[in-house]
């Protein structure tokens, strides 16, 4: 159900409610004024007959040329006097501003509703001649009723009109704000194609105005974040083709030239016939250092693919190799670790995140850093409200950079998205010449 639908049917409904309400106060109103109209023409017709009556011996005249006048006042319009001799018959007196036009006349339904019933009223009185005649005044109230109806159509054409006034201001608004919702929703639409460029424009509403700019703030975040991705997705097809380079270069410049050079040692020592002690004794001295060579380049490459002491001997093991590893490269760097041996009972997908990051953040200290200090904190926290979560925490002493910098790296980009596939979040605090701190929380299962 649409919002125009129900707004509109409320709205009816509403008006409904108030014509009920309205029409019952309406008639119990004219009922009330329809019965005090008429008691009041009454008691005002008794009381001018009484006091002509009791002028009669004063001033003689016949009640045939008296009550015509009394008949025709204003306020006698909602009364039929009548005069009925002694023989029986009825003299009536027509009021000359009664209802006769049946046009005017309100219906049926509305005139019982109104109406009550009202006694007529018989009043003996002597006439001029000395007979005894009746007074009969019967109530008539058709013109009050008239009034009151007509009162009422004009009330309840109000009501309609200002029901369909409340019907085209409510639509008309709803047109302007529908337009805007369509927009909006046009827009998303093409936003959800990946079009994160496509900006909303500016509303008269502010609430529309607000929603807008939300999601074009939204889009620009999606657009950067996009473009973020796109970048680092290419360093990291740069750096691992680099990475395949390099070690083919490696294969080739150091297996290959060693291998061939044990092949052809081997050959000789073969051939050899002459002062064969002494050139095969040469030739096993050449290939044993030939093949510790290759024993320490074959480590390095294999360190530098996957490091397996982490899979042997566990996080912390490689944690403390790898800061011996840089320690004994930069001896003027002094690095610290604080690390408990529960993180050996980590997942592996965390340890070789973990380990990354802190490998990251030790490159950077000692190619941007210039730092002489430099800590590396790893420990479990226990929080009730969510668990268990892991902190990692290296924090130098170096130069530090500016905030708006802290983005452009792609090595803390890097380290930000191992962190968020973890589910955990990376936080970096930096000012120039004040060292950097980076802290990275991870959920634990």
């Amino acid at each position: 159900m649409s919002l125009r639908y129900q707004i509109n049917l409320r709205i009816l409904i509403s008006s409904l409610c108030i014509l009920v309400l309205g029409g019952s106060i309406a008639i119990w109103q004219a009922r009330d004024a329809v019965s005090e109209e008429v008691d009041s023409s009454i008691s005002l017709a008794v009381q001018l007959i009484t006091f002509g009556f009791s002028q009669a011996s004063k001033t003689p005249f016949h009640e045939t040329d008296w009550l015509p006048k009394l008949n025709s006042l204003n306020q006698t319009r909602h009364l039929s006097i009548q005069l009925k001799e002694p023989s029986g018959q009825i003299i009536s007196f027509p009021h000359k501003n009664q209802q006769t036009d049946t046009d005017e006349k309100p219906p049926q339904w509305f005139i019982n509703l109104v109406t009550v019933h009202y006694p007529k009223v018989e009043h003996p009185i002597t006439g001029s001649s000395g007979e005894q005649v009746t007074l009969i005044i019967q109530a008539n109230p058709l013109d009050e009723i008239t009034e009151v109806w007509k009162e009422s159509v004009a009330f309840f054409s109000s009501i309609f009109l200002l029901t369909l006034f409340t019907f085209l201001a409510v639509n008309l608004a709803f047109n302007k704000a529908l337009k805007s919702i369509a927009v909006i929703v046009d827009a998303l639409k093409i936003i959800e194609t990946g079009q994160y460029r496509q900006k909303l424009p500016d509303f008269s509403i502010q609430e529309y105005d607000s929603i807008a700019k939300a999601i074009n703030h939204m889009t620009d975040e999606l657009d950067k974040s996009r473009q973020e991705n796109r970048a680092l997705t290419q360093h990291t097809l740069a750096i691992q083709e680099d990475e395949r380079q390099r070690l083919s270069q490696e294969l080739h410049d150091e297996l290959g030239q060693s291998l061939t050079a044990i092949k052809v040692m081997a050959v000789t020592a073969e051939r050899s016939q002459t002062g064969a002690r002494t050139d095969i004794k040469q030739a096993t001295d050449a290939i044993i250092t030939i093949c510790d060579h290759l024993m320490t380049v074959v480590r390095s490459m294999m360190h530098q693919l996957h490091p397996l002491i982490l899979t042997e001997l566990g996080l912390k093991a490689t944690m403390e190799d790898l800061l011996n590893h840089w320690s004994t490269r930069n001896p003027d760097l002094k690095l610290t670790l604080a690390c408990p041996d529960e993180v050996d009972n980590l997942e592996q997908k965390i340890t070789i995140q973990i380990f990354r990051v802190a490998q990251e953040c030790l490159t950077n200290i000692v190619r941007h850093a210039q730092a002489s200090q430099a800590a590396i904190s790893l420990k479990i926290e226990c929080l009730s409200e969510t668990g268990k979560t892991l902190r990692l925490q290296v924090t130098d002493n170096g130069q530090g950079c500016a905030a708006d910098k802290i983005k452009t790296g792609f090595g803390l980009l890097g380290m930000r998205e191992r962190i968020n596939s973890l589910g955990g979040e990376l936080v970096i605090e930096s000012q120039p010449h004040q060292g950097m701190n980076i802290v990275a929380t991870i959920p634990l299962p």
